[in-house]
């Protein structure tokens, strides 16, 4: 019987890299704006290439991007890219398709919701907030929640914990098999593979089902409470 699905957030309830990828094309056009001399295609090179080297959640990542190029931190042009940072990141935060319906549709059925994020806790819950669904979770987990990262199992059971479930009463849906899938599976839960989410062009994903839209995940649910 299942009581619960768990969800990861970025690029399974929200297209978190579209919204990166809009955040800081705005950012190097406003940079640009206020005086930086760097092509726009090499720009974002760079600082993509700060983000690989440091993570995607950075906060210092401008600094550290101008401070590199040209030894110190020019302001205006750093003011510049982190208002154009903002304002692109607040209208291209959005939910895939259907993701609000079906999570109305999970609640309306009596299952219990939550987020597991490898996400910086205020992070997390600024995005939750911004699209307004820091209302509909029973627990959100972030990084540090248990200072350990998926696939290790510490935060799936921080989870199972708080809901008061056992793994095999729950769902866990992820874009990133070898977090996700992984994880969830070690300690028993069924795992559902966000295709539609996927950045890595997975071809075996190890999961239990397969989505493409996170709609189907109603359907995976009256599978699993008929056995």
């Amino acid at each position: 019987m299942i009581k619960a699905v768990i969800f990861d957030l970025d690029n399974t309830l929200v297209d978190f890299m579209a919204m990166k990828d809009a955040a800081i094309e705005s950012a190097v056009l406003a940079m640009t704006d206020a005086g930086l001399k760097i092509p726009k295609q090499k720009a974002k090179e760079k600082i993509y290439k700060i983000y690989d080297e440091e993570g995607i959640e950075d906060q210092k990542v401008f600094d550290k991007f101008l401070t590199k190029e040209f030894g110190n931190i020019d302001y205006r042009i750093h003011a510049a890219g982190i208002i154009g940072y903002r304002r692109a990141r607040e209208a291209a935060l959005v939910l895939y398709p259907h993701v609000h319906l079906t999570l109305m549709e999970l609640v309306k059925r009596g299952l219990k919701l939550a987020v597991v994020s490898d996400a910086p806790r205020l992070q997390a819950w600024l995005r939750l907030c911004q699209l307004n669904l820091h209302h509909i979770f029973d627990v959100v987990i972030t990084y540090e929640d248990t200072n350990k990262r998926k696939p290790d199992p510490e935060p799936f059971k921080n989870a199972l914990q708080q809901l008061q479930i056992e793994a095999e009463e729950a769902i866990m849906v992820g874009d990133w098999a070898e977090r996700d899938i992984v994880g969830a599976k070690l300690i028993g839960m069924k795992t559902v593979f966000a295709r539609y989410g996927d950045r890595f062009d997975t071809v075996n994903s190890g999961a239990d089902y397969e989505i493409d839209d996170v709609i189907k995940i109603l359907d995976i649910v009256d599978e699993l409470s008929t056995k």
